[in-house]
C-alpha cells in the first residue's frame, strides 16, 4: 500500500501560506508591493489589533476587471511574467503569483477592485481559501483588500504571533521602508484609528526622508545616487 499521497488543495495552500505569510507585516509587504506595481500614487494601510483582527490596504492603482480579480486568487497566476525570458528581466516587486492565494487561505479575505476603464467594480469574498461570493459593486478606481481574523484556521500559527505592539512595530518598519523608497507615492498608516504615518505624494527624496526620520537626521545624511544598466 502506497504511503505517499498528493496533498489536497486546501492543505497545500496552507503550507504555501506558511512560507509566504509569517506575520501581519508579511501581508502588508505583499499587498503594498502589489499596489506599487499597479501604479498607485496613494496607499492607505489600516491595522486593527496588531493585524490579527484586520489588515487592509487601499490604493488608487489601475485596478482589475472581474476576470483578473478571480485569476489573481489562483496559485501562480500573475500579470508580471509571460515566459522564462521574463524571469531574467523583472521590473516589478512581485511576480510569482503566490501571495494573494496564500493570504486568502489563512484569513477571511475581501477583495474590492475596479479597473481604471470600467464603470463597475468587483467584490470577491473568500473564507480560508474558498470563494464564498462574487458580486458587481460600485467602488472607486483601484483596489481594496481586507484580511480579517488572520490565522483563524491555523491556531498553531496564530499562537506564535507576538504582542500587538510587537506586530505593530514590524508593520510600521515595513511601511516606513517602502515610503522612504517611493517618495512619489503617498502613504498613510493607521493603528486602531490612530494615524502613525501620513506623507503626501510627489515629494523629493530629501523631503520624504525628513518627514519620516526627522530633519536633524537628514542633515547628517549623505545623498548618493547610483545607476547601473539603465
Amino acid at each position: 500500500m502506497s504511503i505517499i499521497r498528493v496533498l489536497n488543495e486546501d492543505v497545500s495552500n496552507r503550507i504555501a501560506a506558511g512560507e509566504v505569510i509569517e506575520r501581519p507585516a508579511s501581508i502588508v509587504k505583499e499587498l503594498l508591493e502589489n499596489s506599487l506595481d499597479a501604479g498607485a500614487t496613494r496607499v492607505h494601510v489600516l491595522i486593527e489589533r496588531g493585524g490579527q483582527s484586520l489588515v487592509q490596504v487601499l490604493d488608487n492603482g489601475h485596478g482589475m476587471d472581474k476576470e483578473d480579480a478571480l485569476l489573481c486568487l489562483e496559485a501562480h497566476a500573475t500579470s508580471k511574467i509571460r515566459d522564462t525570458s521574463d524571469i531574467e528581466n523583472i521590473h516589478t516587486m512581485g511576480f510569482r503569483g503566490e501571495a494573494l492565494p496564500s493570504i486568502a487561505s489563512v484569513c477571511k479575505f475581501t477583495l474590492r477592485t475596479c479597473y481604471k476603464d470600467d464603470t463597475e467594480g468587483t467584490e470577491i469574498r473568500v473564507d480560508g481559501g474558498h470563494i464564498k461570493n462574487v458580486a458587481a459593486i460600485g467602488t472607486a478606481k483601484g483596489t481594496s483588500i481586507a484580511c480579517r481574523n488572520l490565522f483563524y484556521n491555523m491556531p498553531a500559527r496564530r499562537k506564535f504571533l507576538r504582542t500587538m505592539k510587537t506586530e505593530e512595530s514590524h508593520i510600521h518598519e515595513m511601511v516606513l521602508m517602502l515610503a522612504l523608497g517611493h517618495p512619489t507615492v503617498g502613504f498613510e498608516l493607521s493603528f486602531d484609528g490612530r494615524n502613525v504615518i501620513n506623507v503626501q505624494p510627489d515629494q523629493d527624496r530629501r523631503t520624504r526622508t525628513g518627514m519620516l526620520l526627522g530633519r536633524e537626521t537628514v542633515k547628517e545624511m549623505l545623498e548618493i545616487d547610483h545607476e547601473e544598466n539603465n
